[in-house]
């Protein structure tokens, strides 16, 4: 028996998953870990350590000098999803050492959960083919994109940003194909993952069918 319990989460963008996931987390008092924002971490890392986003060296440096203490206070740090940051995330993220970095920190999160929690929820696009493949518990989240598009349609909308369906809708479906047709670990459910459609379910429906499929799960109990 491994040291944790994973939960393993996956799926494209405006699924759900994250909401899911932290839910999940508070509910079964396990750690969370949102794994795309790692790359916006070591983006924002940089930037305010004054390096160029484009300096692999120091790139690299700060993604192995991430730990749990300093990663999950930026995760709930505004200026991660400042334009500026994703610019970084996306150039740090071509640097094999650092996906190497963060890949060694995610396995290690979920294997040894902050805090002394028994257990770990990560959410992401790979986390179960290929950063947990051992999960007991992984879910592919997903849902219709045309339902996708006007979830986040209201997500920006309720920020104040001004926003119109169709353009989100197309902004979707090439994010979609982006993922899904990379060469390195592309978003595809786990052939062992529980696949969870929520295009005809609220949060509430999604998050009892969620922790149904895993207190389902052989391992869990010996977790409780």
């Amino acid at each position: 028996m491994t040291s944790s319990f994973i939960v393993a989460i996956d799926g494209p963008a405006a699924s759900g998953k994250g909401t899911l996931a932290r839910r999940l987390a508070a509910t079964l008092g396990f750690a969370h870990l949102d794994t795309g924002a790692l790359y916006r971490a070591v983006g924002l890392t940089l930037l305010r350590a004054g390096h160029a986003p484009d300096d692999a060296a120091a790139a690299i440096a700060a993604a192995q000098g991430l730990d749990a203490a300093t990663v999950l206070p930026l995760m709930n740090d505004p200026a991660l999803r400042q334009d500026a940051v994703a610019v970084a995330a996306s150039k740090v993220s071509v640097v094999p050492e650092v996906r190497a970095a963060l890949l060694d920190f995610q396995r290690d999160f979920a294997n040894h959960p902050p805090g002394g929690a028994k257990g770990a929820v990560l959410d992401g696009r790979d986390v179960g083919t290929v950063v947990c493949p051992d999960a007991p518990a992984k879910l592919y989240v997903t849902a219709d994109v045309a339902v996708r598009a006007q979830r986040r349609l209201s997500e920006l909308r309720n920020t104040g940003a001004e926003a119109i369906y169709e353009a989100v809708l197309e902004d979707m479906k090439v994010r979609d194909a982006r993922d899904s047709q990379r060469a390195v670990a592309p978003l595809k459910p786990a052939v062992d993952a529980f696949l969870l459609d929520t295009s005809m379910m609220d949060a509430e429906q999604a998050f009892v069918a969620a922790t149904d499929f895993i207190r389902s799960r052989p391992a869990f109990p010996g977790f409780l």
